[in-house]
C-alpha cells in the first residue's frame, strides 16, 4: 500500500516560511545601521542556524527509521542548532538597536528555522513516496 505524499498546501506554506524568514531577516539586515561587521555576524548566525536545523531533523528522522546515526554527529547536531539559537540572543541582547528590531530579527530567524525543518521534513517524505 502506498503511503500518502504530502500536501502541496503543506509544501508550499512551508516554502513560504522558509522565504518569509530569510529574505525578512537579509532584508532587515540589509537596510538595518549597523557596521558591517554586526550584519556579518547576523547573517553567518542565520546561515549557521539553516544548516544546524537542516541537519538536525535527518538525524532525528534517521534514527526513526532506524537508520544508523552516531551519538556524536546527533548531540553535535543539538548543539550546532541550540548553540545558533543563544548566539543571536545574545548577539540581539547587545545590540544597540530598538526593541521592535530585536523582536523583528528573533522572530524572522525562528519562522526561517521552522520552514528550513519543514521543507527538509516534506523533502524526505517525498522520496520515500516514490
Amino acid at each position: 500500500m502506498k503511503k500518502q505524499g504530502v500536501s502541496n498546501a503543506f509544501v508550499a506554506a512551508s516554502w513560504v516560511a522558509l522565504g518569509a524568514g530569510m529574505v525578512g531577516f537579509i532584508v532587515g539586515l540589509a537596510r538595518a545601521e549597523m557596521q558591517l561587521n554586526e550584519k556579518g555576524y547576523y547573517f553567518t548566525i542565520l546561515l549557521y542556524g539553516l544548516f544546524a536545523v537542516v541537519s538536525l531533523q535527518k538525524a532525528v528522522r534517521d534514527r526513526l527509521e532506524n537508520i544508523k546515526v552516531t551519538d556524536i554527529y546527533y548531540g553535535i547536531c543539538w548543539f550546532a542548532t541550540l548553540s545558533s539559537i543563544v548566539l543571536l540572543a545574545i548577539g540581539l541582547w547587545n545590540a544597540t538597536i530598538l526593541p521592535s528590531e530585536k523582536g523583528f530579527y528573533g522572530f524572522a530567524f525562528l519562522l526561517a528555522l521552522f520552514g528550513a525543518i519543514a521543507v527538509q521534513k516534506n523533502t524526505r517524505d517525498n522520496m520515500t513516496q516514490e
